[in-house]
């Protein structure tokens, strides 16, 4: 497979106004951030997660906890393998407070399959059990496989399935950006 177009369809202010809007959606339909956790899925959706939390606490004047969720364990559709054996690669998750009776908001950076989002959700479940569990995802690009939405979307794009969805966050490609690819097998 090789990459026969790239088109950047979200610049760096419009990620930014996504994840404001989605900021103020949460806070909105949580009815304020009391006993709220933020957990971003590895790996992109911790920096968004972190971002959020720092909206929130610019907005709301409160730190909300933000924890990251390694679903390797999880995925039942692709594993990294560890060297020569089959088993995935564990980065691990870190969720510094107790999930118990609070609400979760689950953070990703793409929503496609609803797989990895699945996997989340069983991860989320091993570590306790929270009130209520929501996702909140960068974009939506449809195509799901598994019943699952996202209760707060940055960006709907629609895509076929000779494409990607390529987000990047200045943490760790530079620059805030969403790239459609047309890809060639």
């Amino acid at each position: 497979m090789s990459i026969k177009s790239e088109v950047e369809v979200v610049d760096q202010a419009a990620v930014k106004r996504a994840l404001t809007r989605i900021t103020y959606e949460i806070i909105e339909r949580n009815k304020g951030i009391e006993d709220l956790v933020l957990v971003g899925i590895k790996t992109r959706g911790i920096y968004l997660a972190r971002r959020i939390a720092e909206r929130m606490k610019q907005l709301e004047n409160v730190e909300i906890p933000v924890g990251e969720l390694d679903i390797s364990l999880y995925r039942d559709d692709v594993h990294e393998t560890n060297g020569n054996n089959n088993e995935p690669m564990i980065n691990g998750s870190d969720i510094p407070v107790s999930i118990e009776g609070k609400q979760v908001i689950l953070i990703d950076d793409v929503l496609f399959t609803g797989r990895t989002i699945r996997a989340a959700l069983d991860a989320l479940m091993d570590i306790g059990r929270p009130s209520k569990i929501s996702v909140a995802v960068l974009v939506d690009r449809g195509h799901r496989e598994l019943p699952i939405r996202a209760d707060f979307v940055g960006k709907n794009i629609p895509t076929s399935l000779e494409e990607q969805i390529k987000v990047g966050v200045q943490e760790l490609d530079g620059e805030d950006h969403v790239l459609i690819q047309k890809i060639t097998k």
